[in-house]
């Protein structure tokens, strides 16, 4: 499998690299293993501060990395600035907090002393996606990194540079060597890396398949994992809403990361009352979006980050099409006149059934399905009817109605009156097919530890 820096917007192979062989693997476990044996031992003032210079680093540098991000997958370079700040914004969360999350807790018992105790696990294998290639790695290594375990991380194939950074940002920022490192690895490889018995458990954020294998061969090993995987996000619009708000924020709920992101909006639920003024003011806004070279401070919308996820986007489109729905923008690649790049038009569909497989997929890119319903009722059932679970967005004045879609609506995160977004102080993650677990808050900086009884008579 190629690990290479493809640039998206132009399909230039920028580099390459070779991946690791099984004795380098071994090698880099042995290393990690040695780092925990000593890391552990660090005190929470210590792993504080190597945290804490880690964000000045990022804070410092993020024109660099933000460059990165937009070479290997194609963001746009505002929106990479933005992702590098919020990646020390987590470190410094952590840093601040992780001394009362992980603080022993007393428990009153009949004991001359009882007491629940937060301990380390050790390695810990993190594989990421490409989306956010800076934001998904920090939000994970923040609080395992504080826990006092090590990551190992296996990145995307076509992020390298991104992964490479991150290392050379941790061991810059005074965490020894060893208690961060990237493995060069084709995907083929994570089954005989959980399978060793010095990793000790693991996330993943990316796809069910992926998921699906890498809780699989978890399982075989009696190993814990934290799922975040993939997301159909509803976006329900009643009639006391703020229309033109709605509207507005909705366009960036599911444009933003040129429409890659597990948490965007990617279902529009509109009652009837208020789909016309809506759908006019969605499209209005979808007109007026810039698409081209990433880079540019104009441009609104970059390319997808590689061909496939280009062609199948396409494809999914076509099938909306073929079973009827209608195209109020976009949906036509040779549209937009690029000779170079994986770029797709911002695309508005309507007209779809809520009841054919295709309205339950996750389209992973710039287009947006709209569905208008008569009330609440069906606007829930609709939210509830596919096999995600991770985030959804409800605009509603009608205090009556905020709490039935709090209540109602099947997912890890329900907003209400804005977008759905992840913030540290809050913990993040999905149920059914998007997965189990839950990161960041101090959630998050307890999955990947002992929850240890003590009781001293």
């Amino acid at each position: 499998m190629a690990i290479a820096t493809i640039n998206p917007a132009t399909g230039e192979l920028l580099k390459s690299f070779e991946a690791l062989n099984d004795t380098e693997i071994s090698t880099k476990l042995d290393l990690a293993q040695q780092a925990f044996e000593g890391y552990r031992q660090t005190n929470l003032e210590v792993r504080s501060r190597f945290l804490n210079q880690a964000a000045d680093i990022l804070e410092q540098d993020k024109s660099v990395f933000a460059k990165i991000m937009t070479l290997e997958m194609g963001k746009t370079y505002q929106s990479a600035v933005a992702e590098v700040e919020k990646c020390a914004l987590v470190c410094r969360y952590y840093a601040e907090h992780a001394p009362q999350f992980l603080a022993d807790v007393p428990v009153s018992t009949d004991a001359s002393n009882s007491f629940v105790k937060y301990q380390p696990l050790g390695i810990i294998l993190a594989v990421m996606p490409w989306n956010f290639p800076f934001w998904q790695v920090f939000r994970f290594a923040a609080p395992a990194l504080m826990a006092g375990n090590v990551g190992i991380l296996k990145h995307a194939s076509n992020v390298p540079q991104c992964a490479l950074a991150i290392e050379e940002i941790f061991l810059k920022a005074g965490f020894p060597q060893g208690v961060f490192q990237t493995f060069l690895v084709g995907a083929a490889k994570v089954a005989d890396i959980i399978a060793d018995d010095r990793v000790k458990a693991a996330t993943l954020t990316g796809s069910e398949p992926a998921g699906m294998a890498l809780a699989a061969n978890a399982g075989k090993q009696i190993k814990k994992v934290v799922l975040e995987l993939g997301g159909s996000d509803p976006f329900i619009v009643l009639p006391s809403a703020d229309i033109e708000t709605a509207a507005a924020i909705a366009v960036n709920a599911r444009l933003l990361n040129n429409g890659q992101s597990c948490i965007a909006a990617k279902r529009f639920i509109i009652a009837e009352s208020v789909a016309d003024k809506f759908e006019k003011l969605f499209l209005e806004k979808f007109q007026a979006l810039k698409i081209g070279d990433p880079m540019l401070p104009e441009t609104n919308i970059g390319p997808l980050a590689t061909p496939d996820i280009l062609q199948e986007l396409d494809a999914q489109v076509k099938t909306a099409v073929n079973g009827g729905g209608k195209i109020l923008i976009g949906g036509d690649i040779s549209q937009l006149n690029m000779q170079h790049g994986n770029f797709y038009p911002p695309t508005i569909l309507t007209n779809i059934s809520p009841d054919k497989d295709i309205a339950k997929e996750e389209f992973f890119g710039p287009v947006a399905m709209i569905f208008r319903v008569p009330d609440i009722d069906t606007a829930i059932a609709i939210a509830n009817s596919t096999p995600f679970g991770l985030g959804a967005s409800a605009w509603t004045t009608d205090i009556n109605e905020q709490q039935r879609l709090i209540n109602e609506i099947e997912a890890g995160a329900v907003f209400i009156n804005s977008m759905v977004k992840s913030d540290p102080r809050l913990p993040f993650g999905g149920i059914k097919r998007s997965g189990y677990g839950r990161e960041l808050s101090i959630q998050g900086i307890h999955e990947f530890v002992n929850v240890k009884t003590v009781w001293v008579k």
